[in-house]
């Protein structure tokens, strides 16, 4: 289910992203504004790229029943690499774009002169770049990844039931030999709820 929902999400995001890009490329058309120019414009783009590629290798690996086993578990690692390395690079757009905006928005009095305007999205800056590291600190700490119990149980199985149990097993060894403490407490973690019968 969750990987269900971390689906949709990201489609949605894409939707989302697609209509502003639309809608900036019509603006820039409409009062004669380059496009392209500015390095905030080239990480975007390149962001969105490789968002797009991620979502569509995501879906292609991980939704679709027919792909094995070993494929969804070699690609894992790049997969969760890339979808830090693409929200740090929009967090970096983000500040990249409300900077330059200030730079030619504010006129009187200019950016420089740190009118209420300027501080004001200052100050929003700097609570992205705190949103940024606490989702970084969240996405890479052991102890909120989901137990390999749980990754082998939603792991499908062939025929014979060998192939799903053999492959979470290895992933299972493979989890505690990297962070054993780490694994250990979200089993703590998983048991807990599951005692409580908030796990189905």
């Amino acid at each position: 289910m969750m990987k269900f929902i971390h689906a949709g999400l990201n489609i949605l995001a894409f939707i989302f992203v697609v209509i502003s890009l639309v809608a900036v490329f019509d603006f820039h058309n409409a009062q004669n504004i380059p496009n392209m120019y500015s390095l905030h414009s080239w990480v975007g783009l390149a962001a969105v790229i490789l968002y797009s590629l991620q979502l569509v290798l995501g879906v292609c690996i991980y939704l679709i029943p027919i792909t094995p086993i070993y494929l969804r578990a070699a690609f894992m690692p790049l997969h969760v690499y890339s979808g830090l390395f693409i929200f740090a690079s929009v967090i970096a757009t983000a500040l990249m774009g409300i900077t330059e905006k200030l730079i030619f928005g504010l006129k009187y009095p200019k950016y420089k002169d740190s009118p209420p305007e300027a501080n004001f999205v200052n100050v929003l800056g700097v609570l992205i770049v705190v949103f940024g590291a606490i989702i970084l600190w969240i996405a890479t700490r052991p102890s909120w990844k989901r137990p390999s119990e749980q990754v082998l149980r939603s792991l499908p199985t062939y025929r014979d039931g060998s192939a799903g149990t053999k492959m979470g097993t290895a992933l299972s060894q493979q989890t505690d030999l990297i962070d054993p403490e780490g694994n250990g407490d979200a089993r703590r973690r998983s048991g807990k709820l599951e005692d409580s019968g908030q796990v189905n």
